[in-house]
């Protein structure tokens, strides 16, 4: 099988920037976590998992070696577990392969090493830059939050995209920490969601 794997961020975002690759694909697997979370902890990727140890996955195919992650330590232990079962990755962006017409590419390793440490970085430069921009805001008279006054319904909140994600992950039996990893929200909404969902009992269904 000829697998392509993608990622995006939030659940805010659609992936379409992904339908720019027209290459056909036996299947396509999309995730929508936080690049922080471990390969093998997120929902598609575990489906992928199942496939490739058992022997059906042949090539898989990421834009941009930061889909698997941005932890370099994970990423490299998911390619060496890849590289194990012979898979061949492809990274669109760079125009690399693992294991082209089934041999070793001798640089692959230095050349993923170098980039995972790169989106690492890229990740916590976004974090800084994230958090001197909250600070200056602030330090000018600007509020974080919701605005005073402003009300949300509990109807409207239990509707919102990201809060329907975290009743399906409980009505599998997932623990508040895990879903929060998954859904990249704090264990407090997490649990907000679920004191709702039981109230409107969205939980016994």
């Amino acid at each position: 099988m000829k697998v392509k794997y993608n990622r995006v961020s939030t659940l805010s975002q659609t992936g379409d920037r992904f339908q720019a690759d027209t290459e056909l694909y036996d299947l396509t697997l999309m995730d929508k976590v936080s690049g922080t979370i471990k390969f093998k902890e997120r929902p598609k990727a575990k489906e992928l998992i199942s496939l490739v140890e058992s022997g059906k996955v042949k090539e898989l195919v990421v834009e941009e070696q930061s889909r698997l992650g941005r932890n370099t330590g994970d990423v490299i232990q998911t390619l060496e577990w890849l590289d194990k079962y012979e898979v061949n990755v492809v990274v669109r962006n760079l125009g690399i392969q693992s294991r082209p017409q089934g041999k070793k590419n001798p640089i692959w390793k230095m050349i993923s090493a170098v980039m995972s440490s790169l989106y690492e970085l890229e990740l916590e430069n976004i974090k800084e830059r994230t958090k001197t921009g909250r600070m200056i805001y602030v330090q000018k008279g600007g509020v974080l939050g919701r605005p005073v006054g402003s009300n949300e319904t509990e109807k409207h909140f239990l509707e919102k995209e990201g809060t329907t994600s975290i009743i399906r992950y409980l009505h599998r039996g997932m623990t508040i920490r895990e879903i929060a990893k998954l859904t990249n929200s704090s264990t407090r909404t997490v649990v907000k969601v679920k004191k709702l969902a039981t109230k409107h009992q969205l939980l016994t269904q």
